[in-house]
C-alpha cells in the first residue's frame, strides 16, 4: 500500500497552534486506499500545543509574541523529510497557508491575515527533495 505523509491536523489530531484539528473527512477516507502517516512539523520541532501563532517574515519564522522559532520549524521539517525517506512516502498532503506546511500561499508575517506567494518551511524542504506536495484543496489530484 502506498504511503502518504499527511498533516496530522487534517486527520483531526489536535496539534494546531490553537490546540485544535482541522479534520477533512475526504482525506481521512483516503486511508482505505493509502497508508496515511500523520505528521506535525511544528510539534516534531519541539513546539508545544497550544503555541503562539507563527508566520514567516524575511525568510525567518516568528511567533506573534516576537520569538524567532525558525530553528524549531527547520528541525521539524527535517524530521518530516526523514520520515518520508525512511517510509518510502513520495507524496504529502499538507495544511494550506501554514508557516510549516503551506504550499503556494502563506501569511505575510504581519499577523494581519494577508496572504502572499510562498511555501511553508516543511513544504519547501519536501519539494526540494522530490516529494510531491498537495494540500486540502487539491489532494484529489493524487487520484488522477
Amino acid at each position: 500500500m502506498e504511503k502518504i505523509v499527511v498533516s496530522a491536523c487534517l486527520l483531526g489530531e489536535k496539534v494546531r497552534y490553537d490546540g485544535t484539528g482541522k479534520s477533512v473527512e475526504e482525506i481521512i477516507a483516503l486511508s482505505g486506499k493509502y497508508e496515511l502517516i500523520p505528521v506535525c512539523p511544528e510539534v516534531l520541532g519541539g513546539l508545544p500545543i497550544p503555541r503562539p501563532k507563527s508566520e514567516i517574515r524575511d525568510g525567518r519564522v516568528f511567533s506573534i509574541d516576537g520569538r524567532d522559532v525558525t530553528l524549531e520549524f527547520k528541525s521539524g521539517a527535517e524530521k518530516v523529510l526523514r520520515l518520508c525517506l525512511e517510509s518510502g512516502a513520495t507524496k504529502a498532503i499538507l495544511k494550506a497557508k501554514s508557516p510549516s506546511c503551506g504550499k503556494g500561499r502563506i501569511y505575510d508575517g504581519t499577523f494581519g491575515g494577508i496572504l502572499i506567494e510562498g511555501n511553508g518551511i516543511a513544504c519547501d524542504l519536501l519539494l526540494e527533495n522530490g516529494i510531491e506536495v498537495y494540500d486540502e484543496n487539491d489532494y484529489w489530484r493524487i487520484n488522477i
